[in-house]
């Protein structure tokens, strides 16, 4: 395990970049699902007012496609504090870490190196603000970052081809990752062009040598992936 650089704490800044290029083929829509409507609100305007109703982030970066039809029409239509803090990067990426890689070079003008960036995913838009600030406070004095995640608690069944159980797997340590995830910008540019193809953040990091921190999520920060998890998406958004 490759100990973190000692980053000074102080004054640092706190980005997120919400990577939103994707089409959601997996929902069987033609409307890309982060623009897709949750309680008569896009998706996406879902998650960034999580984010930007707290004042320690001090910028959102949406990366979004070149040729995004969307974005423009929807976010003149919604008129809320935060949008000042949003700078939108046309640099979507065929991956997910492609695009968070371009977004983290687009803003080498706003960051310094040892400046927190945040990536919490588009699609995981029943964030609570009052997660996002514990998890701020559990990880702004850490020397490496982490991501918010969940034990795993289902019994874990490893199938063969056929899909028939081959054995039981031990789930004893193991973590579902959610986001978001949040690393220095200097190690996290490192981490993902050295592993553009990463899962996720703190995968990349592991690829530098970096144990990242896991911080205790919620099982209310659902990823909607397919159709069904939409109207689970606004029974939870409703309640809060």
């Amino acid at each position: 395990m490759r100990f973190a650089i000692h980053f000074s704490i102080a004054m640092t800044k706190i980005v997120t970049i919400v990577p939103a290029a994707g089409g959601g083929a997996r929902m069987g829509d033609a409307l890309p699902k982060q623009y897709r409507g949750l309680n008569g609100v896009p998706m996406i305007f879902h998650t960034l007012a999580a984010f930007g109703g707290v004042s320690r982030v001090s910028n959102i970066i949406v990366v979004i496609n070149a040729d995004d039809r969307h974005w423009d029409d929807l976010f003149a239509s919604h008129v809320a504090a935060w949008k000042d803090k949003i700078r939108v990067a046309r640099v979507g990426g065929a991956t997910r870490g492609e695009s968070v890689l371009n977004g983290l070079r687009g803003i080498a003008d706003l960051v310094a190196d040892d400046d927190w960036i945040m990536v919490h995913d588009a699609a995981r838009p029943c964030i609570r603000g009052e997660l996002i600030e514990r998890f701020l406070d559990e990880l702004t004095n850490d020397q490496v970052g982490g991501l918010l995640a969940l034990p795993v608690a289902d019994t874990l069944k490893l199938a063969d081809d056929g899909q028939r159980v081959r054995r039981t797997v031990d789930r004893t340590n193991l973590w579902r990752a959610q986001t978001p995830q949040m690393f220095r910008y200097q190690l996290l540019c490192e981490a993902l062009s050295t592993m553009p193809n990463a899962t996720d953040e703190a995968e990349a990091m592991e690829a530098l040598g970096y144990a990242a921190k896991l911080v205790a999520g919620d099982s209310a920060n659902i990823k909607v992936t397919y159709a069904s998890d939409v109207k689970l998406a606004e029974i939870i958004l409703r309640g809060k």
